[in-house]
């Protein structure tokens, strides 16, 4: 299965849109948000493009029991782990979270192969022993070149998508 794994949208409603394109042309199953979707209205983006969403809270994620409400109610195809979420995709288990010292201390535990954090807007990949450690970035554009990542279960191969003024780049 293809995961698309992104975080830190912060309201940028236009740059989720040009993700959320890229995301279902590739025939993604699966998306998880590493936190900071920040307004209500960014969770119906993401519930009208017909993809199971995975998401926890960030720092900047204000009013978590309406999103909640509505991830409950109005848009149930989002769902939300709290601080912490894991999913096992067959046999592909997979960790989230918003503060990468708790996504570091969820990597060394082994229990997975991957775990993903967000909060530095800043794109990061490395292994801890077997599992990869990954902050996809962001999707606001903030620091940043925004983009998102695309993950193959099957193979564990990463690929970061680039989203700029000029379209998209898809780099290995």
């Amino acid at each position: 299965m293809i995961v698309a794994v992104m975080s830190d949208s912060h309201d940028n409603i236009w740059k989720l849109r040009e993700a959320l394109a890229i995301i279902k042309n590739e025939n993604a199953g699966m998306i998880i948000h590493c936190g900071d979707f920040v307004a209500p209205f960014m969770l119906k983006e993401l519930h009208d493009a017909g993809i199971p969403v995975h998401g926890v809270f960030g720092n900047n994620d204000g009013d978590q029991h309406l999103l909640t409400k509505f991830s409950l109610t109005s848009m149930t195809n989002v769902a939300f782990h709290g601080l912490v979420g894991q999913v096992d995709i067959e046999g592909f288990k997979l960790a989230f979270t918003h503060q990468e010292a708790v996504g570091e201390g969820l990597a060394c535990t082994g229990n997975y192969k991957l775990v993903c954090f967000g909060h530095s807007h800043e794109y990061m990949q490395k292994n801890i022993d077997q599992t990869i450690l990954l902050n996809p970035g962001e999707i606001m554009g903030k620091d940043g070149l925004p983009g998102f990542c695309l993950v193959d279960t099957d193979t564990a191969i990463v690929k970061r998508v680039d989203l700029g003024d000029s379209g998209c780049k898809v780099a290995p």
